[in-house]
């Protein structure tokens, strides 16, 4: 597990339930650059081993072991994934065992889908996709690489969300919409319309600004 911090937790319970539902597979640890010392704790409390940096994990060699990403930041991710998978590590998906998985859908290498996900028939999940707890994803939809979707969000059918796009809580994307790369959608909005790429969007029904750099 990379990442040491809420989510990166988060992901743990997702592997522990795997393991506990009969997964071939074994938690070796968790590797994070900077862990508070909150953080330390709880991974402590949990028996979770910290095993250093990203960079010492790399240095350390064993491709054999996989690795999936707990960090909620997209843009964060797609640059460890870019270090990781240079160094010729592999990604791996996560399940949790009580999210509903539809017929014909894909999950791409690194998704995450926590508990109580419903993911319908024909999805498509691209990359490091993360699917927070109790998210639902209508038929159809396609999530391109990196996106994440916060705790309670509704994803309607037939939706393409564009890479790198954050999704905020209890948001609402109608049926049939795109949404384009590197947008943020806030909590609670209802996207009614296309949605061009790099800008935030607020408010119901939702309307859009101009992200500035470094602007979540």
């Amino acid at each position: 597990m990379v990442g040491a911090s809420g989510f990166g937790r988060e992901c743990l319970d997702v592997l522990d339930a795997m393991v506990a539902d009969g997964a071939p597979l074994e938690v070796v640890g968790v590797v994070d650059d900077a862990p508070s010392s909150v953080n330390r704790d709880r991974l402590a409390m949990r028996g979770a081993g910290l095993l250093g940096s990203v960079a010492q994990f790399v240095a350390a060699g064993d491709r054999s072991v996989g690795y999936v990403l707990g960090v909620g930041h997209p843009q964060v991710r797609f640059r460890l994934v870019e270090q990781l998978d240079d160094a010729g590590f592999t990604a791996v998906s996560a399940a949790h065992p009580s999210a509903i998985i539809g017929s014909s859908s894909s999950i791409g290498p690194g998704a995450v889908v926590c508990a109580g996900v419903v993911v319908s028939t024909n999805v498509t999940l691209g990359r490091h996709v993360h699917l927070n707890p109790h998210v639902t994803v209508g038929h159809d939809a396609m999530l391109a690489d990196f996106v994440s979707v916060n705790p309670g969000a509704v994803v309607s059918g037939e939706v393409t969300v564009g890479a790198g796009t954050l999704i905020g809580a209890s948001a609402t994307i109608l049926q049939g919409l795109l949404v384009r790369e590197d947008t943020v959608i806030g909590a609670g909005a209802v996207v009614t319309k296309n949605v061009p790429g790099g800008v935030i969007v607020t408010g119901v029904p939702a309307r859009w600004r101009p992200r500035t750099e470094g602007q979540q």
